[in-house]
């Protein structure tokens, strides 16, 4: 590698990667880039902005509204309609055809308008993130270099850039010269704990502490690094791109599918039957064809397209709306409803991205005191911008501190692993106070008390991260490797719980939701933090530990474990395939790049709007902190749209087969068709409108108890029950029509039965509505259902529908009818909350 980076010409700056300057010396990298601590020109860098492009990641790019729409109408359902419209064309029954087209149309312009405005609100949150960096550059060869603040975009290899606490490494780059200088990587690599860096002149094989990737956070310290890659030469690019495009098929999609078959195969079925049996018992042949079309048209609800995108399109719209979440695709929000398990990791989620003290140990009384005064003056002293994320909870921990006279400090050194501050105590001597990592404190102590090295393990092993305290009486600043010391104890941290985290994961926990802690912390400190908040794991399972198991036992693993430490981005996203595999709805929360894989492995992937970019992008729903309080309630709404949506499946499917058997047996006993392809139609239209108050409905309280998905097969037996039940309503309406007009009048029977209809489908809905309380959209829609009936027959459209005034004396057998019927599922739907009734 270093000969072919000597071979570049010096004048152009390679394209290279992080992984190629790996081992090369400062020289070396510095002559391939043709850059330096002074670094670039303008003109330099303009020339390699031109060539390399903008230091930005590959975007892709949103889909256009004709693929949004192409998507939209490539639903297996939406295919059913189009090819029951076709077959509506070719028999020249052009209302129903038109109708179909106009259902089509509205769904499909719902769904592809709803995930327009989920991109854009995306695309609103990526620009509202100001991203800038320090840049050292020259505006000719001869003027001294001058830092100034630009656009991470205008980035180019070979830049020079400081880096401080708090700012964002904006590219791939190597250190030229560091001071104290750490980054926090919970992002790249899930490790809560900041990571020490350190500039090197010639790096030993494998060493790459000297190499900083594009998306950590500046902890502390200070350094000066050069630009190696940008854009898409940048791991972060690659992390987007092995990720893979693949995941996991969303279960809504799945369950669309089968009903779609399964109506597929009902209609395929049942009406060329009853066409062959109409044939021979009644001698109509293609003349009945119509009614027949007419009748497929009546099973088939037309309106699940646009009530499905309704009800899905307004619970996105209150979570944008109240929640501050996104959700990107709306088939996601079903996929919500139905998570059985909840995958996180736990910095950011479970604890904050601090620690906080959890207690003290040692010989000397005082060892929470010197080390506060260690932190105090190592922040005052050491002109460090912000203190050390431990010096700060130590300081926290102290408030009453009486910092004395602080003479001179030493900050942390990533070598030594240590700090120093020594310190005009109350007595007037010179106290110096070490403070540091365990070995290396312990090493320079003069003696070392019987079973302190195994209680500062035993901490360790608590998940605790555990610091060293020392003191001296010295005149001046020890040297950072100055032995003597007097042990005085230790001073032991923990990561921060999240507020609220333990009542939300107590809520998710008592709404069915398994909670899956997957990070890549210290074991240790994962089983502490989710101890602490009430999960309990008996044991926290190693990632290392399942390298071995082949898919049947890692499956077993998954759903038995809780807690998976040391987890890399590949170990992930293998568990998340494990528990979708296992038949689990799988939902992953995750911010940072090593989360990329499972999110896109998930069935739903959760990411916070503060979360990188790649990650965000890759999510199907974008909340507004990383806040498992706010997936609760997304899990909520979309438990609510699922119950809804299952609610009209039930009803409407259940009403339709009943109304089609009862049709197809009325056609094939009477000598005339039962009701008019144009009667069907419109009743349906009637039927199907109402139901668009589905959307607003109120679902009952044991659905949002409890994971909810659209199951096709769980909806056979409820259609079987309540579609009989329609079924001898529509036949006893028979006997009462042929009784009351003897069969003469076949445009009173039609629509007597086209009346009877409409009132039995409003009491369906009413009845079979799973909610305690009735919204008031489902009583406005169900009186609109039955005043149609009533007023249909007596307006200026009746003769156009077939229909005439029918006499009192039906309303009244027809009130005694609903009664009877009423009762009836009154009385199914009793037995079925009690399970009496297998449906």
């Amino acid at each position: 590698m270093v000969w072919a980076l000597e071979s570049r010409a010096p004048e152009h700056a390679p394209a290279l990667r992080l992984d190629d300057i790996a081992g090369a010396t400062r020289h070396e990298l510095l002559r391939a880039l043709s850059g330096g601590p002074k670094g670039l020109t303008e003109a330099q860098a303009v020339e390699r902005l031109v060539v390399y492009g903008e230091n930005t990641l590959p975007e892709r790019r949103p889909p256009g509204w004709p693929s949004r729409l192409a998507r939209a109408a490539s639903d297996p359902f939406t295919l059913v309609l189009f090819g029951l419209g076709a077959v509506s064309a070719m028999i020249s029954s052009w209302g129903t055809a038109c109708v179909i087209v106009v259902l089509v149309a509205v769904s499909c312009l719902l769904r592809a308008t709803g995930e327009h405005r989920a991109d854009r609100a995306a695309a609103a949150l990526r620009a509202l993130i100001p991203a800038t960096a320090t840049v050292v550059r020259r505006p000719s060869p001869e003027e001294p270099p001058r830092a100034r603040e630009v656009p991470i975009e205008e980035l180019v290899p070979g830049d020079a850039v400081k880096l401080g606490p708090g700012d964002l490494v904006p590219a791939d780059v190597r250190l030229l010269r560091s001071s104290g200088f750490t980054v926090l990587q919970a992002a790249l690599t899930g490790e809560s704990a900041p990571t020490a860096l350190h500039a090197v002149d010639r790096p030993a094989p494998g060493q790459r502490d000297h190499l900083c990737r594009q998306g950590g956070s500046v902890a502390s310290g200070s350094a000066l690094a050069v630009v190696v890659a940008t854009g898409e030469r940048t791991r972060l690019a690659d992390a987007r791109l092995g990720a893979g495009s693949g995941r996991a098929r969303p279960a809504f999609d799945r369950a669309v599918d089968g009903i779609s078959w399964l109506l597929v195969r009902f209609m395929l079925l049942v009406p060329p039957v009853a066409l062959v049996a109409d044939a021979i018992v009644q001698g109509r042949g293609l003349e009945a064809v119509p009614f027949i079309v007419a009748v497929a048209v009546g099973l088939t609800p037309e309106m699940l397209p646009v009530v499905v995108t309704a009800v899905l399109a307004r619970g996105s719209a209150v979570l944008a709306r109240d929640r501050g979440v996104i959700v990107k695709s709306l088939p996601a929000l079903h996929d919500l409803g139905a998570i059985d398990v909840l995958c996180t990791d736990k910095t950011g989620t479970l604890t904050e991205d601090r620690p906080v003290l959890d207690r003290v140990a040692g010989p000397d009384p005082q060892v929470l005191r010197w080390a506060a005064l260690n932190g105090f003056w190592t922040l005052h002293l050491a002109d460090l911008p912000v203190p050390d994320p431990l010096d700060e909870a130590i300081l926290w921990a102290v408030p009453d501190l009486e910092p004395g006279e602080g003479l001179t400090a030493r900050p942390f050194d990533p070598v030594s692993r240590t700090s120093s501050a020594l310190v005009r105590v109350e007595d007037g001597e010179r106290l110096l106070i070490v403070k540091g990592a365990v070995e290396d404190v312990l090493g320079r102590c003069a003696a070392v008390p019987p079973g302190t090295r195994e209680e500062a393990a035993r901490l360790a092993g608590e998940g605790l991260r555990v610091l060293a305290v020392a003191t001296a009486r010295r005149a001046a600043l020890a040297p950072p490797h100055e032995d003597g010391l007097a042990f005085a104890g230790f001073v032991a941290m923990s990561d921060a719980l999240t507020p609220g985290a333990a009542g939300a994961l107590a809520d998710l926990i008592g709404r069915g939701v398994r909670i899956k802690v997957l990070t890549g912390d210290h074991p240790g400190a994962a089983a502490r933090a989710c101890r602490d908040l009430g999960l309990g794991p008996d044991a926290v399972i190693v990632a290392d530990d399942l390298a071995d198991l082949d898919d049947d036992a890692l499956a077993a693993v998954a759903g038995d474990g809780v807690v998976f430490a040391r987890c890399t981005p590949a170990d992930k996203a293998r568990l998340v395939r494990a528990l979708a595999a296992s038949g689990h709805v799988v939902g992953f929360l995750g911010d940072g790049v090593n989360d990329l894989p499972a999110l896109r492995a998930a069935h739903v992937g959760i990411c916070p709007r503060n979360g990188v970019d790649v990650s965000r992008e890759a999510a199907d729903v974008v909340v507004a902190s990383k806040d498992l309080a706010a997936i609760e309630r997304a899990i909520t709404v979309g438990r609510t749209c699922t119950g809804n949506i299952i609610t009209y499946l039930r009803i409407v499917l259940s009403s339709n087969v009943g109304n089609v058997i009862a049709m197809l047996a009325a056609g094939v006993m009477l000598p005339f068709l039962p009701m008019l392809p144009v009667q069907v139609l419109v009743q349906n239209l009637c039927f199907d409108a109402a139901q668009l108050a589905f959307a607003f409905d109120r679902p009952a309280a044991g659905t949002l108890r409890r994971p909810i998905r659209l199951r096709p097969n769980g909806l056979l037996g409820f259609i079987a029950a309540f579609g009989a039940l329609n079924v001898a309503a529509d036949l006893t309406t028979f006997m009462l029509l042929d009784r009351l007009i003897a069969g003469e009048d076949q445009a009173a029977f039609r629509t007597g039965w086209f009346v009877e209809n409409l009132f039995t489908q409003a009491l369906i809905m009413l009845m079979l509505h799973p909610g305690r309380g009735v919204s008031r959209p489902l009583w406005l829609a169900t009186g609109a259902l039955a005043a149609a009936g009533v007023l249909f027959p007596l307006s200026p459209l009746a003769p156009a529908l077939g229909l005439v005034v029918l006499p009192a004396s039906y309303y009244l057998l027809l009130c005694v009818l609903l009664l009877v019927y009423g009762v009836a599922l009154a009385l199914s739907v009793r037995l079925r909350d009690r399970h009496l009734l297998p449906i």
